[in-house]
This record gives structure tokens, C-alpha cells and sequence, in this order.
């Protein structure tokens, strides 16, 4: 992949990932869930925007428990964030995906946090 097209590419996604957060916002009723996956690590957030305040998170990285593939790790911390989610009685919450599709490894963690009690 050249330069030129790595450029337009990332560019891109920043692009949709500020497209995204213009709509999506967390208030204290129903925090945002902002989701963070990178070539090694997945991480997720639990945000009250109104507040600018971080209640839950959970990553991979420096974790022993979180390990396989980057999918079965998505999995990992989706289940993690909705149990500590529902120990401080957060059930309800706006999904981020931050500019990446709804598809393999951002849906494994969707589908692990709505398993473990988390509802959007």
C-alpha cells in the first residue's frame, strides 16, 4: 500500500469516526461506549460526556486473561466492560464505534457486552 493511499485511508476513517461522534453522545442516563482496537489491543470506555468522565474501562493491554485472537480478545473485553458496567448499575448506553463498520471483531465485543447486560 503506498503512502498516498495510507494517507487517504486513515483520513477517511477519521472522517467517519467524527461523523459518528457529531450524533453520538453520552449524558449520565446513557453513557457512551467508545470502542478502541488497534493491531495488538482492543479497549473499551464507558464516557459521560456531560460530565467528561471515564466510569468503566477495560483493555487488553499488560492483561494476562485477554488472550487468542484479536476477535476472541474483542469478545474479552466486551464481556468485562458490561459485567463492570452492570456492578455500577450502568445498563443502558449509545454504542461508538469509532469510525470502524459494525462487522468481525467491533461486533464480537457488541455482542459480548449485550450477552453480559448491556442494552443499544
Amino acid at each position: 500500500m503506498s503512502m498516498q493511499n495510507l494517507k487517504l485511508k486513515l483520513k477517511n476513517r477519521q472522517l467517519r469516526k467524527d461523523r459518528i461522534r457529531s450524533v453520538v453522545s453520552g449524558t449520565a442516563e446513557r453513557p457512551r461506549l467508545s470502542v478502541y482496537i488497534s493491531n495488538t489491543h482492543v479497549s473499551a470506555q464507558i464516557i459521560d460526556d456531560t460530565a467528561h468522565a471515564t466510569l468503566v474501562a477495560v483493555s487488553t493491554v499488560g492483561n494476562k486473561k485477554a488472550t487468542g485472537t484479536m476477535t476472541e480478545k474483542a469478545t474479552w473485553v466486551g464481556a468485562e466492560v458490561a459485567k463492570k458496567a452492570v456492578a455500577k448499575k450502568i445498563t443502558k448506553v449509545s454504542f461508538d464505534r469509532g469510525g470502524r463498520k459494525y462487522h468481525g471483531r467491533v461486533k464480537a465485543l457488541a455482542e459480548a457486552a449485550r450477552q453480559n447486560g448491556l442494552e443499544f
